[in-house]
């Protein structure tokens, strides 16, 4: 009996010892597994760097600095209505590119989502958001699972390259011309207030 105890006494202390001696490379190495492995796990990561407000973005101040570049491609919205981005010119346009599964799309939409909650009634703003998902329904399932009331579209057409190339996220602004006035690669932070305020601007041109 006293053998039993004397070893499982010595058995505690190993632990212990092993504990403190790795516990902290094993909880890493597990976090950073966790990470590589969970598509929200990235994007919860993504967020708590979004909150420092380095991923804050800007529509550009002097507009003409930026290229004239092709927007018309064809879009489907969930009843099948099909439409060409030409037909949107007269209002602001946020185009959004982005796929349930991309961690950093799921990182800024909640900002986008804020960003349509301000606007979702202004008949000046139009959220054109491309779903890139192979299938359709999980993008719908990853709306619906999070509570978000964004619109979800999908492309009818061959997008110009100089719109989208394939990067998620990819977002952009157009003025009510269809001119582009902001293009963004990766993620970045829709909801600050210099955002929504350059987009009111946009509006009462």
């Amino acid at each position: 009996m006293t053998d039993n105890n004397n070893g499982q006494a010595i058995n505690k202390k190993n632990r212990q010892h092993f504990i403190r001696k790795h516990g902290f490379p094993i909880l890493m190495g597990l976090i950073i597994v966790t990470l590589f492995v969970s598509p929200e796990a990235k994007s919860w990561t993504i967020r708590q760097l979004m909150r420092t407000g380095l991923y804050n973005v800007n529509i550009e101040k002097d507009m003409t600095m930026l290229p004239q570049m092709e927007t018309g491609f064809d879009f489907e919205d969930e009843k099948g209505n099909i439409q060409n981005t030409s037909s949107l010119k007269g209002k602001v346009v946020f185009i959004n590119f982005w796929a349930s599964w991309c961690p950093p799309c799921r990182a800024e939409f909640p900002s986008i989502e804020t960003l349509y909650s301000k606007f979702k009634n202004d008949p000046d703003l139009f959220f054109l958001m491309i779903n890139e998902d192979d299938n359709r329904a999980a993008g719908r399932d990853y709306l619906q699972n999070k509570g978000y009331i964004t619109p979800m579209f999908k492309t009818r057409s061959v997008v110009p390259a100089n719109i989208y190339n394939g990067t998620l996220p990819t977002t952009l602004v157009l003025d009510k011309k269809g001119k582009v006035v902001f293009r963004h690669e990766g993620f970045a932070n829709y909801a600050s207030e210099d955002f929504i305020s350059q987009i009111n601007t946009l509006i009462k041109e």
